[in-house]
C-alpha cells in the first residue's frame, strides 16, 4: 500500500485545493440559478399573495412554454460551442406556416408535422452552411435571422393568419390550454420532452459527442467524431425546436404573426446560460436550461404582478444576461485555476 498523502493547508487552516463556499456556489453549474429563483418566488410569496396560487404558477409554465421549448434547441448549439440567433425568426416561418395551412382547412397532424418540419429544414439550412461550407455560425445564422423574418413577411405580406375559427384548431388549442385534471396538458408535454432531451445528452453517443465537439472540436475530430454530421444535426434539432415553438405560439395566440417578440432571441439565450451552459462550450445540460427558464419567467411574472411597465422587462432580462455570462466566466477561471493548482 502506499503511503497516505498529507494533506496541505493553506495560512488561513483551510485544506489547499478545497474551494471556500462561494468558490463552490460559483463553480456549480446549477446552484446560482436555483438559489436565485428560490429567493425570487420566496420574496414575491412574501409580498405578492397571488403568486403561490396555482393557476398564476401555471400561467409562469404557460407563458414561458415557447421559451423552454426553443431553449432546449438552444442548449444543444451553445453545448457544441456555436449561438443560432435566427431561432425566433424560424418560429414565426414556422407558425406563418402553420397557421395558414390550418386556415386552408388542412387537418391538425398534417399542419403540425409540416411546422415542425419546415423548422427542422430551416435549421439543416444553417447547419449546412455551418458544417460543410465552413461558414461563422455567427454569420449565417445572423443571415437566417433576417432572410427567416423576411419569408414570414412575405408569404401572406405581412398580415396575421387568425386560426381561432379553423376546424384544426380545437385539437391544437386542447394541447395548450387544456388539463388533465388539473395539471395542465403543456405541463406535461414540458416535462417528457425536458426527459428526452435530457436522456439524448446524457445516455447517446450524439450527446457525448455534443460535448467533446463544444470542449475542443479538433480533439473531437482526431477521436473519430463525425464533427460535420454531429454539427449539422445540431442544427436541424435547433430549427425542430423552432417547429415545435410555433405550434405552441400559434395555439396560445390563436395566430399566426409574422411579428417577432424583440426579447425573445435574447430571453432564450439568457436562461441557456442562466442554466450552467458555458458560452464557450463543453459544458451544460437541459435541466439547468429549465430552471433559467422559470427563474426569468418568474421575474417577468413577479414584474407583472407589482406592476412594473413592460418596458423594463427588456432592461431586466438583458441585465440578467451579461450577469450570466460573467457568472459563466467566473466558474471558468475558478476551475482553471484549481486545476493550476493541482486540485
Amino acid at each position: 500500500m502506499t503511503a497516505p498523502s498529507i494533506a496541505k493547508t493553506d495560512s488561513h487552516g483551510r485544506y489547499a485545493g478545497a474551494p471556500s463556499l462561494l468558490g463552490r456556489v460559483l463553480q456549480n453549474r446549477y446552484t446560482g440559478a436555483l438559489v436565485s429563483l428560490l429567493l425570487v418566488a420566496a420574496f414575491l410569496a412574501l409580498t405578492q399573495p397571488v403568486f403561490l396560487t396555482w393557476p398564476n404558477l401555471m400561467n409562469i409554465v404557460k407563458s414561458n412554454t415557447v421559451v423552454f421549448v426553443l431553449a432546449l434547441g438552444a442548449t444543444y448549439v451553445v453545448i457544441a460551442g456555436g449561438i443560432d440567433l435566427s431561432v425566433a425568426s424560424a418560429t414565426a416561418a414556422s407558425a406563418m406556416i402553420f397557421g395558414l395551412l390550418l386556415a386552408a382547412g388542412l387537418a391538425t397532424p398534417v399542419a403540425v408535422a409540416a411546422a415542425v418540419l419546415f423548422g427542422a429544414f430551416l435549421g439543416a439550412i444553417n447547419g449546412f452552411l455551418i458544417s460543410y461550407l465552413k461558414i461563422s455560425f455567427f454569420v449565417v445564422t445572423l443571415g437566417a435571422l433576417s432572410m427567416f423574418q423576411s419569408f414570414a413577411l412575405i408569404i401572406n405580406d405581412g398580415v396575421s393568419v387568425s386560426v381561432f375559427s379553423a376546424p384544426g384548431f380545437a385539437p391544437v388549442n386542447a394541447f395548450v390550454n387544456g388539463n388533465v385534471g388539473p395539471v395542465p396538458v403543456i405541463l406535461i408535454f414540458n416535462i417528457v420532452l425536458l426527459l428526452v432531451a435530457g436522456g439524448v445528452l446524457r445516455y447517446t453517443t450524439f450527446g457525448r459527442s455534443l460535448y467533446a465537439i463544444g470542449a475542443n472540436m479538433e480533439a473531437a475530430r482526431l477521436n473519430g467524431i463525425d464533427v460535420k454530421r454531429v454539427m449539422f444535426f445540431v442544427f436541424v434539432i435547433a430549427g425542430l425546436a423552432a417547429g415545435l415553438g410555433s405550434v405552441v405560439q400559434v395555439g396560445r395566440l390563436t395566430s399566426a404573426s409574422a411579428e417577432i417578440d424583440p426579447t425573445l432571441l435574447m430571453t432564450v439565450l439568457a436562461a441557456v446560460l442562466i442554466g450552467g451552459t458555458a458560452f464557450t462550450g463543453g459544458e451544460g445540460g437541459v435541466f439547468g436550461t429549465m430552471i433559467g427558464v422559470l427563474f426569468l419567467g418568474v421575474i417577468q411574472n413577479g414584474l407583472t404582478l407589482s406592476g412594473v411597465s413592460s418596458f423594463w422587462q427588456g432592461m431586466v432580462s438583458g441585465g440578467i444576461l451579461i450577469f450570466a455570462v460573467w457568472l459563466g466566466g467566473m466558474r471558468q477561471l475558478l476551475r482553471r485555476r484549481r486545476q493550476s493548482t493541482g486540485s
